[in-house]
């Protein structure tokens, strides 16, 4: 299986990068990426198999909306490894995606991970038991978010779930700033130098557009979830389970 490379992509980029984007350079080193820059990020992942366990039913399918490189489709098929279970894993990365499918070869493994490069407002929700969001919302058009909620909870079976994770902002401008502050402080300490955390967030900040906490759970509700539940936060990124 190809290893992941280290992140020195705001080493070697220019002053003033551009916009964020998911494309070769960002797939090769993105395992390193995301573990150095989400806190809480591997603890998520096994959360993802706890979830799975107790909501994946058989003959249901799962689906990994913004899967980049599958971690979370992985977890899933690791917790179930025989519940004749198909893992959509969707991604509009043509990178992400072939890389997936490049791991899949190379491991020669009996996981059900369908890859599908497509755009996940577009993607068909169907007889879900599991649908999986992290880290993915920030990314969407705000004026699609509500859609893409409502529609992933029509596709679900009834007491079926959501699993999503978002880096949310606060209402109040201290209390953000201070987590921002904290979260780059979390960077720093993963060997992050303050000109990469200074250029990654210039690239980002046009492009990864946070919800608060609130907003996240009244457009959970309003789709029609009748439980939403917190089960983790660390710092200013939030996992939350919405149970149809």
């Amino acid at each position: 299986m190809s290893a992941s490379r280290k992140d020195r992509i705001y080493l070697q980029s220019p002053a003033h990068p551009g916009d964020f984007v998911f494309d070769e350079a960002v797939a090769e080193v993105f395992e390193d990426m995301i573990t150095r820059s989400v806190p809480g990020y591997e603890s998520v992942l096994r959360l993802v198999q706890v979830v799975a366990r107790k909501f994946v039913t058989k003959d249901s399918s799962v689906y990994d909306l913004g899967c980049s490189l599958g971690a979370a489709s992985f977890s899933v098929c690791q917790a179930i490894p025989h519940a004749g279970v198909n893992v959509i894993a969707v991604d509009n990365s043509k990178a992400m995606i072939c890389r997936l499918q490049q791991r899949l070869e190379e491991m020669q493994t009996d996981a059900q991970i369908q890859p599908v490069c497509a755009d996940l407002t577009e993607v068909d929700i169907r007889n879900a038991s599991l649908v999986i969001l992290n880290y993915t919302l920030q990314f969407v058009d705000p004026a699609r978010r509500d859609s893409l909620i409502q529609k992933i909870y029509s596709g679900l079976r009834q007491d079926a779930a959501l699993l999503l994770s978002e880096k949310i902002r606060y209402p109040d401008h201290g209390e953000d700033a201070l987590m921002q502050s904290l979260h780059e402080n979390f960077k720093q300490g993963q060997h992050y130098s303050a000109l990469e955390i200074t250029r990654k967030r210039e690239a980002l900040e046009n492009v990864l557009i946070r919800d608060t906490h609130e907003q996240h759970r009244a457009r959970l509700y309003r789709a029609g979830f009748s439980r939403v539940h917190v089960l983790m936060q660390h710092l200013n990124f939030i996992t939350y389970i919405a149970i149809k």
